[in-house]
């Protein structure tokens, strides 16, 4: 059988073994306490769930237009409006079967093979791979608690090579959870001009900040590339749908890509999610976001008690990136221990990059309270 050559450059998420087992365990009687899994652990809001019924009921199950429903872009621009009062035109909404949707028709439109797109190491593993995929290089630039993991305006000057096209953020950002400034977007937004190439930014947990400033790269930067979801923050994963905002120039080849690509993303989805905007639908999410605050302030308190570190406090998403070297020098070996001496499931560092990887843990705070003051006291007694 014969494999293409670029599937070579994609590995295979570790935490999908940790997963595996973990679920083995489960069915096997075992009490395991997940917190590996970057899903959050509320039900989609019922608001959301009965527009979906609603809509098979009403026969909302053909093709929509490639760019999704125009309700549906309208409300995402009327959105940006009153949380961020940016105005975006609805034209330039791309909806997306989720942010991996969005992500392969933004690299699509920019990378040619060969070319180069920049991107933090550690980060989501899909970003190298869907540059792989397109027959373009991942230049990973190693990052640290000086920077808070983040790729930054220097780093991208003294990393841009002549086959670099584009630079790819996250804020915030997945293991971390750190943010960028509005500074730091500024700033990154007008290297990328310099250099003539594009500023992408991933914002899917952009409604999940604590305490941090909230706002979108599209208030300070109009010309880049900027992805959302409605998983995490509107807790919506499985509904697969996410949208991509682009620049003005690119709306018609971003449309071709998306009819080519997925036809349109799925329409039950798009016409559920138009109650996401629904003010007390907002209500329980910001609910939520408060309970995800509470977890992350107590992990931040506890994990340090297993000889942890912590050199970035993580502003958004539900992560903990966590400096584990005091104890281990192989975190995916201490992963397994993990799941297999007290039954926690926490994610390797390996899975996010090469950059001191055997030293991080990513802990996903999405269960309750009760439930990580548990698994903090079972991997206490891990030596």
């Amino acid at each position: 059988m014969k494999l293409s050559k670029r599937l070579s450059a994609i590995a295979p998420f570790q935490v999908m073994a940790i997963l595996e087992k973990a679920r083995a365990l489960q069915a096997a009687g075992h009490d395991v306490i997940h917190l590996e899994v970057g899903e959050p652990d509320f039900a989609t809001p019922q608001a959301i769930v009965d527009a979906g019924r609603a809509a098979l009921a009403a026969g909302h199950t053909y093709y929509t237009a490639a760019q999704g429903l125009a309700e549906l872009r309208q409300a995402i621009a009327a959105f940006y409006q009153s949380r961020f009062g940016v105005t975006v035109a609805p034209e330039r909404i791309i909806v997306t079967p989720g942010a991996s949707g969005a992500l392969q028709i933004a690299l699509s439109l920019l990378v040619d093979e060969g070319d180069g797109v920049l991107m933090a190491d550690p980060t989501y593993p899909c970003n190298r791979h869907f540059v792989s995929l397109l027959g373009g290089v991942p230049q990973t630039v190693p990052v640290g608690a000086a920077t808070r993991y983040q790729l930054l305006a220097d780093e991208l000057d003294a990393n841009w090579q002549p086959n670099t096209v584009a630079a790819m953020v996250a804020t915030p950002a997945n293991p971390t959870g750190t943010v960028l400034s509005r500074d730091e977007i500024t700033a990154l937004a007008e290297r990328c001009r310099a250099h003539d190439g594009a500023l992408i930014v991933d914002e899917i947990y952009q409604g999940l900040i604590y305490g941090a400033d909230s706002f979108s790269a599209l208030q300070l930067a109009d010309d880049a590339f900027v992805i959302n979801s409605f998983s995490k923050y509107f807790q919506m994963t499985g509904w697969r749908l996410g949208w991509l905002v682009v620049p003005p120039a690119y709306v018609e080849p971003a449309i071709r890509l998306a009819q080519n690509l997925f036809l349109c993303p799925p329409a039950a989805a798009q016409h559920a999610a138009l109650a996401a905007f629904q003010p007390a639908v907002l209500e329980v999410l910001e609910s939520r976001r408060a309970e995800f605050g509470r977890r992350r302030a107590f992990l931040l308190q506890v994990l340090p008690t297993l000889g942890w570190r912590i050199d970035a406090v993580p502003d958004g998403a539900f992560y903990v990136y966590a400096d584990v070297s005091a104890v281990t020098n192989d975190s995916f070996a201490y992963c397994q221990r993990m799941l297999d001496e007290v039954k926690v499931a926490i994610t390797p560092g390996a899975d996010f990059g090469s950059n001191r990887a055997g030293s991080y843990v990513r802990v996903a705070y999405t269960t309750g309270i009760d439930r990580l003051a548990e698994a903090v006291a079972r991997m206490k007694t891990v030596r």
